[in-house]
């Protein structure tokens, strides 16, 4: 590749007398050159130009002026990339100078992407032949580039993960090698064993001896036990020294054959072994998504309730105590208004099972429709009226029968339930009041919950007709349970009082007084006195 001489070159070049004459020719020429590109059509005219023998000094230098403009276009080739070649190429450049432009890139290229092994192997760069290995490599590392490679990111990391050593304890890190420490395969003779050891072996063996004895006498172990303790001990003290394998087949085959004795002794029979591994089964279920089964079980282990669930419980938990306390009141009113029309026990609660069997025939009890959600936002829907319309079925358990002991006096037939105007009104702007209170409760929780968890509105016509409904079979046994009920005295009424046990004893038929004093204490003592004096 044909390359530029380096800078220093061109800069003696042009510091070399010259005449002035072919220095002007030489700029009017290079002007000419850039400027005759633009017209192809023309015929170009070139001196023809002698051979050159070799030496720098027949060839003319290029003035400042293309020097400049051939660093010009170096940079826009360097640094323009695509667009920079684009715009070389449309500016009509001789294709001597682009052929040089181009392998200059190219050598650029090059020097960039193997810098590192050229400047290792002292092709780039000015590397004494006397630097040192760290020289060496710091001048053959990879320049900065403003990012942290991922070598260095991990050991920057593990060198951060642990805390360095005290000076006193660091030492130069060595790699053991397998070869350092040889495995001798050969085999050895038995160290020789002292007069002192084998008489303790012998009485370690006599001593297994003589409690093998004591548990046969206690024990009574069977012929077969006894023979396979008395094989066991004569194998382990045999004077002779056991063969023992010298290959990895024969070790193997050394460890099954003791593991299938011990299996065989029952050794495996009763080891403990740990709890069982308790998998969800919605953890490999294809079908739930892992982030919602991980938020899911994050919300579990947590007793995380969601905003919505608490809103529900909220709303279920005041609807229930409005309807408690409209069915108590409701209940109370009408078991005092049926009973004060007078006649007897069994009259009153044969007037309220007629009003019972009334109520079920004009009034029947209709399904619960908080237990249904509907995706709409009011109350009228075709749902929710088609569900009203559906009535529950008769249970003779909550709709009492006809008392068998109704007395010969005339039937009382009804044809109306029982309602009663006056009180609705007197109770109208307390009821609607709350309900427009659980509707609100209603409509945040529906802002939050999911479409199929959101409830209907409440409406007051329809809570006092399931009222009437649910009260109406229990008025004839509150009638019965009021009448049988011993009368409250009243609170206005005060008459003799019978005093308590001590008061038959302490001052009887007197009242006692308060007087503030500094004396001390009244104790047990001056009970004591007082108790025992007699009165004047």
């Amino acid at each position: 590749m044909s390359l530029f001489p380096l800078a220093p070159t061109r800069s003696l070049r042009a510091l070399r007398p010259q005449p002035l004459p072919c220095l002007c020719l030489t700029n009017s020429r290079a002007a000419r050159s850039y400027s005759e590109d633009h017209k192809p059509s023309e015929p170009e005219t070139k001196p023809s130009q002698p051979p050159s023998g070799g030496s720098d000094d027949s060839q003319p230098s290029p003035g400042p002026l293309a020097r400049r403009l051939e660093e010009a276009t170096e940079e826009a080739l360097f640094t323009g990339g695509r667009a920079g070649r684009r715009a070389i190429e449309d500016a009509g450049f001789s294709d001597e100078l682009k052929q040089r432009l181009l392998d200059k890139v190219a050598d650029a290229t090059f020097r960039d992407e193997h810098g590192a092994s050229l400047r290792e192997a002292g092709l780039l760069g000015n590397i004494p032949e006397g630097a040192g290995q760290g020289t060496r490599e710091m001048a053959a590392a990879q320049p900065w580039t403003g990012q942290e490679t991922t070598s260095d990111a991990v050991l920057r990391m593990l060198d951060d993960a642990h805390k360095p050593l005290r000076p006193g304890l660091r030492r130069k890190a060595t790699i053991p090698s397998p070869l350092d420490t040889p495995v001798d395969m050969r085999l050895k003779r038995k160290p020789a064993v002292s007069a002192g050891t084998k008489v303790a072996n012998a009485r370690e063996a006599a001593s297994v001896y003589v409690d093998m004895a004591m548990k046969e006498k206690k024990n009574g172990l069977s012929d077969k036990e006894r023979e396979e303790m008395r094989k066991e001990l004569r194998d382990r003290f045999a004077p002779a020294a056991r063969a023992m394998p010298n290959t990895i087949s024969g070790l193997a085959a050394l460890a099954n054959e003791r593991i299938e004795d011990a299996i065989a002794r029952g050794q495996f029979k009763n080891i403990p072994r740990g709890k069982g591994i308790e998998r969800d089964t919605r953890a490999d279920n294809p079908f739930i998504d892992t982030t919602e089964y991980i938020m899911n079980k994050m919300i579990q282990r947590q007793d995380i309730v969601p905003p919505w669930i608490e809103k529900q419980q909220e709303l279920v938990q005041t609807a229930k105590r409005f309807r408690a306390r409209l069915r108590n009141d409701w209940l109370r009113h009408a078991s005092r208004m049926i009973a004060s029309r007078g006649g007897s026990l069994d009259e009153q609660m044969r007037r309220a099972e007629e009003y019972a069997r009334a109520e079920e025939v004009h009034n029947p009890r209709r399904r619960d429709t908080d237990q249904v959600s509907v995706p709409t936002n009011v109350t009228d829907d075709a749902v929710m009226v088609a569900m009203r319309q559906e009535a529950l079925p008769e249970s003779p358990a909550t709709v009492p029968g006809p008392n068998l002991d109704a007395t010969t006096e005339e039937q009382i037939s009804l044809t109306h339930p029982f309602r009663d105007a006056e009180w609705e009104t007197a109770e109208r702007s307390y009821m609607e009041l709350a309900v427009n209170d659980l509707n609100a409760r209603t409509r945040s929780y529906n802002l939050m919950a999911p479409d199929l968890a959101k409830k209907p509105y409440f409406s007051l016509d329809r809570e006092l007709k399931a009222c009437f409904a649910d009260v109406a079979p229990l008025i004839a046994n509150d009638i019965k349970e009021r009448a049988r009920r011993p009368a409250k005295p009243f609170a206005g009424t005060t008459g003799p009082s019978s005093g308590g046990l001590l008061d038959k004893f302490i001052m009887e038929g007197k009242s006692s007084k308060v007087y503030e004093s500094k004396s001390p204490h009244y104790g047990f003592k001056q009970f004591w006195q007082d108790l025992w004096q007699r009165s004047p």
